[in-house]
């Protein structure tokens, strides 16, 4: 089985999402399917299937996250001794040389990644210029409005 790279952030917010599916979602779904059945003909009733899709959601999502967890490597960025390098769960402050625009980034797994929050994928284009770069180096990534380029001002690992 392949591993999947993960901070420890996000393991813990997977495993907080798996026990709420388990805990509350699965109990609250159980609990409308039982009101739906006590309504009578099941053939004709909406909430009924409604519910039976919800319920088959529910249960996708708890084994996918399962899953998810199961092949995790969890990487506690704090833990890293990378020598100043970008790498995995570092976070990057960058420069745009074009604008002199500063932005700040943090690589992480695939399910992390949330772009208003300052995480990017780790397959990301911009991650991928990043990776094994260190502080004073410039990365060129190639977006849709062309090739753009970054200069690494600063790497840490927290």
């Amino acid at each position: 089985m392949t591993t999947i790279p993960i901070t420890v952030r996000g393991a813990e917010k997977l495993k907080e999402e798996l026990h709420r599916l388990k805990t509350v979602e699965r109990h609250a779904i159980i609990q409308a399917i039982a009101e739906a059945r006590a309504q009578g003909d099941l053939s004709e009733n909406a909430e009924y299937e409604a519910a039976k899709d919800k319920q088959g959601f529910i249960e996708g999502r708890i084994l996918e996250v399962e899953s998810k967890l199961a092949a995790a490597q969890i990487i506690d960025p704090k833990a890293l001794n990378a020598e100043g390098r970008v790498v995995f769960g570092a976070t990057v402050e960058l420069e745009d040389e074009k604008t002199g625009n500063p932005v700040t980034y943090q690589i992480v797994g695939e399910d992390e990644a949330d772009l208003k929050e300052g995480r990017i994928s780790i397959g990301s284009p911009i991650a991928r210029a990043l990776i094994g770069k260190v502080a004073g180096d410039v990365a060129e990534v190639q977006a849709p409005g062309g090739v753009k380029s970054y200069e690494i001002v600063e790497v840490r690992y927290v």
